[in-house]
């Protein structure tokens, strides 16, 4: 690891060269693994530059942890190799499923949580990080509707599988606002009972209001600027738990890199005032 980890940015090709010349202290890149899980080519020549000059982290969309079968094993190989490669400051995945029954879909798909899946998904996450050879983070989902089935509270959840596999939690601030808008909880009440110590990770992005149902459905489409309110929740999380590494996530209407830099310098200066307060405490 370069430097220690503050606020970071997803990688977007049309970024490179801007990216590999930036040189924000403490600024870091997350990439989907899946594009760079290839024996050559310009992508992963591209990303082993970015890896000379700046710390990089591997979010998974993939792996379908909570499907109901173990993770590919092949998919698994081409992991672990890119992160033998890359020996990225962080690796994550979903809290969802996305494969079933040979097919992989284009999304991440909830689950009722039960003790069954709580089981299932611990022996895939356990799985994972054996064949990485190191621990990974899980975030937590989005939601648009509400499961009865549900046996489990969802931070109850993601507590006991930090407990049972070793592995830590990413949360996303956007993820909950989206949540708790669509279902209608708190989503300070959320952030405040979420387990601070098992935080290796925090994602901001944007939001979009669905078409036809506007504000009685929000969309975690990071298409757009983090929103006033998520900043706020985002404050709110750290003055509580104290700075961890931050992602700001764009993935469509993607701006030029100056205005991505931007949101990341904010979310920077937001963990540089959590450390001075804890600072003056601490004196």
């Amino acid at each position: 690891m370069h430097t220690t980890l503050t606020a970071g940015l997803g990688l977007k090709p049309a970024h490179f060269d801007a990216a590999l010349s930036c040189c924000a202290p403490g600024l870091w890149f997350e990439v989907h693994p899946e594009n760079y899980m290839v024996e050559g080519g310009p992508r992963l020549r591209w990303l082993d530059a970015i890896r000379g000059s700046h710390a990089v982290s591997l979010h998974g969309v993939s792996l379908s942890l909570a499907g109901d079968e173990a993770p590919d094993a092949a998919h698994l190989r081409r992991f672990a190799a890119l992160v033998q490669r890359i020996e990225p400051a962080l690796v994550s995945e979903h809290l969802a499923w996305s494969a079933w029954g040979g097919e992989h879909y284009p999304d991440l798909l909830p689950f009722p949580r039960t003790t069954a899946a709580l089981h299932r998904i611990a022996a895939n996450i356990e799985q994972t990080q054996a064949a990485l050879g190191r621990s990974i983070a899980i975030e937590n989902p989005s939601h648009y509707l509400q499961i009865e089935q549900h046996a489990w509270d969802e931070i109850e959840f993601l507590t006991e599988l930090t407990r049972r596999t070793g592995c830590s939690l990413l949360l996303d601030v956007n993820n909950v606002y989206v949540s708790a808008c669509n279902l209608g909880f708190s989503a300070e009440a959320y952030l405040d009972r979420f387990p601070g110590s098992a935080v290796a990770e925090i994602h901001l992005a944007g939001y979009t209001p669905d078409p036809t149902l506007g504000a009685a459905m929000l969309i975690d489409s990071h298409d757009a600027p983090v929103a006033p309110e998520v900043w706020a929740l985002y404050r709110r999380l750290v003055t509580r738990i104290g700075a961890r590494p931050t992602l700001v996530e764009r993935d469509g209407n993607v701006p030029p890199f100056e205005d991505l830099l931007a949101e990341r310098t904010q979310a920077a200066d937001e963990l540089q005032r959590v450390e001075a307060l804890e600072s003056k405490v601490a004196a």
